[in-house]
């Protein structure tokens, strides 16, 4: 033989050696219930699910946060990742994941129950009904009663009812000139 000839002999043997060792320890692994892609170095599929508590927070612009609680069963990080892109993350442990989301809009017990109004100390106030005889649930800056006119101060006095957030955005400018300065 030729030097050419063992060389090509040689080289053919080593790649036969290499595939029969590489691919056949694959496969037998695989038939004693190993992974290809384990023996890869690729992640294997997820052959269970994780399930978390997921808390989500709203947080509104009067203040006001809601929290729903649901229960998530995770198949694919990626899904579940996908499906809270809108909100940002708090917090994680192994067992409950916390999410927030700021929201453009006053919040739902604002829009049901919530009245502008006057505190005793004159303070333009959000009560959680009728002011007098609900409680405070915000609070905003003093008014200086003298420069009010009678009729805005008797509307505060018996309650402006907050619907929507351009309600409220627009009784807030309304009463700003009649602010005490600090």
């Amino acid at each position: 033989m030729t030097i050419k000839v063992r060389i090509v002999f040689m080289v053919m043997l080593l790649i036969g050696a290499f595939y029969f060792t590489f691919f056949y320890s694959e496969e037998k692994q695989a038939a004693d219930g190993g992974s290809l892609e384990e023996l890869n170095g690729t992640p294997a599929e997820v052959t269970s699910a994780h399930t978390v508590t997921v808390i989500l927070e709203r947080v509104y612009l009067d203040g006001e946060v809601s929290e729903e609680i649901v229960q998530e069963t995770i198949w694919s990080m990626e899904d579940f990742w996908a499906s809270y892109e809108d909100w940002q993350l708090m917090d994680m442990t192994d067992d409950e994941i916390v999410f927030q989301k700021r929201m453009d809009d006053i919040s739902p017990l604002l829009k049901s129950n919530g009245y502008f109004g006057i505190s005793d100390n004159g303070v333009l106030s959000i009560f959680n009904g009728k002011p007098g005889q609900a409680e405070i649930i915000q609070s905003f800056f003093q008014i200086d009663i003298e420069k009010l006119e009678s009729k805005r101060h008797d509307d505060l006095v018996n309650g402006i009812p907050i619907k929507s957030k351009q309600e409220y955005e627009e009784v807030l400018e309304q009463f700003k000139p009649y602010s005490v300065p600090k």
